[in-house]
């Protein structure tokens, strides 16, 4: 495991995620592991050096980049590239999908041909279904995450990032 870790996520639902499985201990590592003991909110490459890559650490930092399309770029500078492992980790089905499962509505959803937080807003009546605090209090029971099998994929074929028991 490398020294220093770094958690990046792309938005509030993705955030909710990763503290809930690091408020539980269900990750290959601890939340005072990571840089700032906290996930960040950083899009941008070079906002991250700036904020973080300028202390002066000793050893390579690896950063996990939790975000839900592939289409993101993070671009450090080159005297920076060496000293950062970037490992992208896309929650891809979208978080709304956990939701839907959980709920089994998939065949419906399927059938109303609409995008999952479309539909979770319509059909779930759940209006703020990207907020992290919603996301936070729909999953505060992990035992959902963990024993539906909800997980995102994307963070179990992570081997080193996911210790998530069934």
């Amino acid at each position: 495991m490398a020294k220093y870790l770094a958690c990046i996520c792309e938005g509030g639902a993705e955030h909710a995620i990763l503290d809930l499985l690091l408020n539980n201990h269900s990750l290959v590592f601890e939340r005072e592991d990571l840089i700032e003991e906290e996930v960040l909110k950083c899009r941008r490459g070079r906002d991250f050096e700036e904020k973080y890559l300028k202390k002066g650490f000793s050893e390579k930092i690896t950063v996990y980049r939790i975000l839900d399309s592939r289409n993101e770029n993070f671009k450090l500078r080159k005297a920076y590239e060496k000293k950062v492992d970037v490992i992208n980790v896309v929650t891809a089905p979208e978080i709304e999908m956990l939701i839907i499962c959980n709920e089994d509505r998939y065949r419906d959803f399927k059938s109303s041909g609409e995008k999952p937080s479309t539909y979770c807003k319509r059909a779930l009546k759940y209006s703020n279904v990207k907020s992290y605090d919603f996301i936070y209090e729909y999953f505060s029971d992990i035992n959902i995450l963990i024993s539906q099998g909800l997980i995102p994929r994307s963070l179990l074929r992570k081997k080193l990032f996911c210790k998530v028991k069934r």
